[in-house]
This record gives structure tokens, C-alpha cells and sequence, in this order.
């Protein structure tokens, strides 16, 4: 008895055609990012190196689209778990760069398994919420979900890559579209907030503020009972955590994390020192105006003005010589890109794959929405990449079979039973 529809295999053309533009965006941002007159071809620096991640994520794709449609769904914790090894064998044999250990060599390769942890854990998270009866209110299976996130968060914090260790968080999305309450995202949204308005008021004023609040609601809503005491219990706790945020900004974050979320934040000023990239981007970007200054023509670009601009800082590259209107193509390439996948996802037909999409639709989100937010001043510097655009071998092969299997699920939709717990 065959467990599958007959059925050719169809790549989605429009989720390939956006892929492929991203990427192409993306090999051009950093050959002009890196670009010195008369010095190389395309084909060669980073650019080329770029291109040959490209090269052989294609051909890891092949082999992708080779494999059963079945496959990913059978192997999925042993996928995590190779990954999670990975993280560990870092910790031991890693190379240290720019302050982490983070990174494996291999001859004149360097590979940053914290790339690949993401592609993993989307599988496990796939095979977690898949599972028949599976349920928020089972306290079991919501602390193998929780211990699936946080092995590798905390892996990669402790290679000191907090950064990469936050992209994780964006599971949470997934988490609620698959029926967490969202109470616990409107929960993790305030305690967000509270702890920035701490750092701008301070705790004092912050708490004199809930305080006052509340007593405006209670004279509002003495008569009911059953709502003063859960509010005076979040009360208590909104003030406890605020009280507690100048311990956990001195003690757990690092000098660099604290200065730079104080210069997001306009509590200091230091152009020269953890608000410089920040400040020389946003000067890039705002000197591009409108059409910007031409491909290769930026003189700030030229200028080695700004550190990690072919990685982290990439975006100021297409701000600065592509001006406005190629800055809002790449976000209205990366929104089309990210509802394809959405689309892509609700029409699956088994909920391991939907989920797998899912996660890799949140994952791309998270990191545009930082890596952007980071280049115009609205987020702090965290040091992750964009998605396909920046330099980087490791981002380029994860992201890319992280897609390539995105699409093979896609594609192989209609050989899946429509199961009724799905």
C-alpha cells in the first residue's frame, strides 16, 4: 500500500525567483563593498569566494532535492543532534575571532557551526510539535521544547556569540502560530519594554509610574474582586523585575553590549568608540538620498569608513550607492520573500513541514529586522548577518539549504497523505 499521492515534484518558480534576486543582490553589495579600483574581478577577493559558497550550496541543493521527500521528517532529532555536537566540538577545537570562539578550521576554511544550529533545531522543533496529541497544557512535552531552544542558546553564548544565541527567540513566532497562548509573547513584549524604560527613567520612576497605574485601575475596578488580586501579583512582578534590571545590564551583559544598547537607546553618546559603526552607517545611508551615488561610486563605502561592512554593516553598502530605492527594493524583496514562505507553509499538507517552512520564514524575518534595525540606529549592534547579502561562507550554506529544503518540502506537497491531525 503506497503511502503517497503520485505526483511530479514542482519547485515553487516564485520563492526560487526571489531567492535567486537576494543572492544576486547580495554577490554584487559585497563585490562593491569590497571593490578597489583596478584591484579585482568579480570572480575573485571576497566576492568570489562568495560566489564559490554559492556554488557549492547549489550543489548540496542538488543533493537536497535527490533525497526522499520522507527523509528530513525521519531524521530530524538526529539532524539537531549532529549539530548540537558541533556546537560542543567549537567550545573545544574553535578558533577565537573578533573576541569568540566560534569557529572551526578546516585547511584555509573556517566554519561557524552556530549557522547550521538554526537549520537543525528547525527540525526539531518541526518534530516536536508534530507529534500526535501534542499539547501546550503537557508539561513534558513543553520542557523538551524549551530544552530543544535552549541547548543551543546556550551553546552559543557560551562561545560568546550572544548575538547569533538571540536569532533563536524568533521560534517563539512559531511557537504562537502553532497555539502557544499569547500571553507568553505579550509577556516577553512588556518585560522588553519595562526593561528599556528602566535603563531611559530608571527604576525609580518606572515603578512610581506602575504604582500609580494601578491605583488609577483599582478605583476603577475595586468592586471586582477577582481582577485586583492577578493584578496586584503583575504589579509585583513588574516591579521586582525592574528593580532587578540595572543588576542584570552591569552584571550579565558585556562592557561592549551594555554601551552599545545605551547608544540605541541616546543614554550616551561615543561616535568614536561603541556608537562608531552606527554613526558612520547612518552617514553613508543618508548621503545615498534618493537613486544613491552609483554601484562602485561610494566614497564612504571606498573609504574603509565602516568595520565589518561587507558582513554585518552590508546594508549601508546598498543604502549609500543604491540609494532609497534600491534600500526599499532589497526590504520589499525580503517581505516577498518571507510571505512566499508563509504561503508555502500553510499549504503543506503534513504539520512537520509546515512548521519546518514556518521556522525558516521567522528565522529570515528576525534577522532583516535586526541586521537593519542595527544599520539605521534602531536596534543594537548584535552582529548578525543578512540573510544571502552578507559576506560569509557559513551564513551563505546554512541559509541556502535551510531554503533548498524549505522548497523540497514544497515541492513534494502532494505525494503527503493529508493527515487529520494536521
Amino acid at each position: 500500500m503506497k503511502l503517497y499521492m503520485e505526483s511530479k515534484s514542482r519547485i515553487d518558480i516564485v520563492s526560487l525567483l526571489l531567492f535567486l534576486s537576494i543572492a544576486l543582490l547580495g554577490i554584487a553589495s559585497v563585490y562593491s563593498a569590497t571593490y578597489e579600483s583596478g584591484a579585482e574581478s568579480l570572480w575573485q577577493g571576497r566576492s568570489g569566494k562568495q560566489l564559490m559558497w554559492f556554488g557549492v550550496s547549489a550543489a548540496v541543493g542538488v543533493v537536497i532535492f535527490l533525497l526522499n521527500s520522507n527523509f528530513f521528517e525521519l531524521f530530524s532529532m538526529y539532524i539537531y543532534v549532529t549539530f548540537m555536537i558541533l556546537l560542543i566540538v567549537v567550545l573545544v577545537i574553535g578558533a577565537d575571532i573578533n573576541g569568540a570562539r566560534s569557529w572551526i578550521r578546516i585547511g584555509s576554511i573556517s566554519i561557524q557551526p552556530s549557522e547550521f544550529a538554526k537549520y537543525g533545531t528547525s527540525f526539531a522543533v518541526a518534530s516536536l510539535l508534530s507529534n500526535i496529541g501534542f499539547s501546550w497544557q503537557n508539561r513534558k512535552e513543553l520542557i523538551q521544547v524549551a530544552a530543544v531552544i535552549l541547548i543551543p542558546m546556550v551553546l552559543i553564548v557560551l562561545q560568546g556569540d550572544t548575538g547569533s544565541a538571540l536569532v533563536f527567540l524568533s521560534f517563539f513566532l512559531v511557537f504562537y502560530r502553532e497555539g502557544l497562548s499569547p500571553v507568553i509573547l505579550i509577556v516577553g513584549l512588556l518585560a522588553i519594554l519595562i526593561f528599556i524604560l528602566t535603563l531611559i527613567f530608571t527604576s525609580f520612576y518606572l515603578c512610581s509610574a506602575l504604582v500609580v497605574g494601578f491605583l488609577v485601575f483599582y478605583a476603577f475596578t475595586y468592586t471586582n474582586k477577582k481582577i485586583i488580586v492577578p493584578s496586584l501579583i503583575i504589579l509585583s512582578i513588574a516591579i521586582f523585575f525592574s528593580l532587578s534590571v540595572q543588576f542584570l545590564f552591569d552584571n550579565v551583559l558585556q562592557e561592549h553590549q551594555q554601551k552599545r544598547i545605551q547608544v540605541t537607546l541616546n543614554l550616551i553618546e561615543d561616535n568614536r568608540g561603541a556608537g562608531y559603526n552606527v554613526n558612520q552607517s547612518k552617514i553613508a545611508i543618508g548621503s545615498g538620498s534618493f537613486t544613491g551615488k552609483g554601484f562602485l561610486n561610494g566614497s564612504h563605502t571606498k573609504g574603509n569608513f565602516i568595520p565589518e561592512q561587507e558582513t554585518d554593516f552590508i546594508f549601508c553598502t546598498i543604502g549609500e550607492e543604491g540609494g532609497w530605492a534600491i534600500s526599499a527594493l532589497t526590504v520589499i524583496l525580503f517581505i516577498a520573500f518571507i510571505l512566499r514562505l508563509y504561503h508555502l507553509a500553510r499549504r503543506a499538507k503534513k504539520k512537520f513541514k509546515r512548521i519546518f517552512i514556518f521556522s525558516l520564514a521567522s528565522i529570515i524575518f528576525f534577522h532583516v529586522l535586526v541586521n537593519i534595525g542595527m544599520t539605521i540606529g534602531l536596534m543594537p549592534v548584535i552582529g548578525i548577518p543578512l540573510p544571502l547579502i552578507s559576506y560569509g561562507g557559513s551564513s551563505v550554506l546554512g541559509f541556502c539549504i535551510f531554503i533548498f529544503t524549505a522548497l523540497k518540502m514544497d515541492a513534494t506537497r502532494d505525494q503527503d497523505l493529508i493527515s487529520t491531525y494536521s
